[in-house]
């Protein structure tokens, strides 16, 4: 069999199973399969015979996704902000929309010109929200909190991965039990699980493969949310930023929740990329 067919039908089944980005996933996988470093070597390739043990290999890339399993966990990485994070079902697949989170609090330390940023990343999971604040901030401080051991190791590796290690702290442990005394943050960022346990619209493949204590939080989902940022509050330097993920209809809750903390010069709602409320930032300016 050669590769070009391998490929175009693997498009064609996953067309027919409604997979969501068909060829984008085909690409993905066979590449992957392969050992290709990318998917145009796909094309460049696109003659050349596949050996057996090549096409089994595809062949179970290809089963695995149609019964749901995500892409990510299949190849063991996704991309971040330009950078590869190790993903295992151990941690949320990171979303680009987070990344949107990542890039308001740049802006945030590059307009105040803080120097020294000490930066804070509560239930990091793979770490891409605090590892990629270190990797643009090289002479940053980042602590990262997170409960799971199995995702503070894969945090560990990618901090590895990314050269950061050095100025990275991980902290084994529930975010609502930090303790920082004495010691205050300029930015405190989190993607807390926000999901009500009982929510009919999250999608199966999540509610299946992706691990419930990074997605499934008490209290109609606020419980994470509230919690943690109350504890976070103490910690706020004067001039700070403090951003979390949220469900698109938590907005106003959470903004009343930013508001009680009378601590906050602006506090405003991020959309996501289909336009819906995704973050909440609260600034803080002496």
């Amino acid at each position: 069999m050669i590769l070009q067919e391998i490929l175009n039908k693997t498009i064609t089944f996953f067309k027919d199973k409604k997979i969501e980005t068909p060829r984008i996933d085909a690409e993905l996988l066979i590449a992957s399969a392969l050992g290709m470093r990318n998917r145009i070597d796909l094309y460049v390739q696109f003659e050349r015979s596949l050996q057996e043990p090549e096409v089994e290999k595809c062949r179970d890339f290809v089963r695995r996704r149609t019964q749901g399993e995500p892409v990510a966990y299949i190849l063991g990485s996704k991309g971040f902000m330009g950078h590869s994070f190790v993903v295992t079902p151990a941690v949320l697949i990171p979303r680009p929309e987070t990344e949107l989170l990542v890039e308001e609090a740049i802006s945030f330390i590059v307009k105040n010109k803080i120097e020294n940023p000490r930066i804070l990343d509560l239930g990091t999971g793979t770490g891409c929200i605090g590892l990629s604040m270190a990797k643009r901030f090289p002479s940053a401080k980042v602590v990262l909190v997170e409960a799971s051991q199995d995702a503070v190791k894969i945090a560990q590796k990618n901090a590895e991965a990314l050269e950061v290690a050095a100025q990275v702290e991980i902290l084994h442990q529930k975010a609502e039990d930090c303790q920082f005394a004495n010691e205050s943050f300029d930015v405190i960022l989190s993607n807390p699980p926000y999901i009500a346990n009982n929510d009919p619209e999250i999608e199966a493949s999540v509610k299946k493969f992706e691990p419930s204590m990074a997605l499934f939080s008490e209290d109609n989902g606020f419980n994470a949310l509230k919690t943690w940022s109350e504890k976070a509050k103490p910690w706020l330097a004067p001039v700070g930023f403090m951003g979390f993920e949220m469900g698109y209809t938590q907005s106003s809750v959470m903004k009343e929740h930013f508001q009680s903390f009378q601590i906050f010069s602006s506090i405003k709602i991020i959309h996501d990329l289909a336009g819906l409320d995704r973050h909440i930032v609260g600034v803080r300016h002496g």
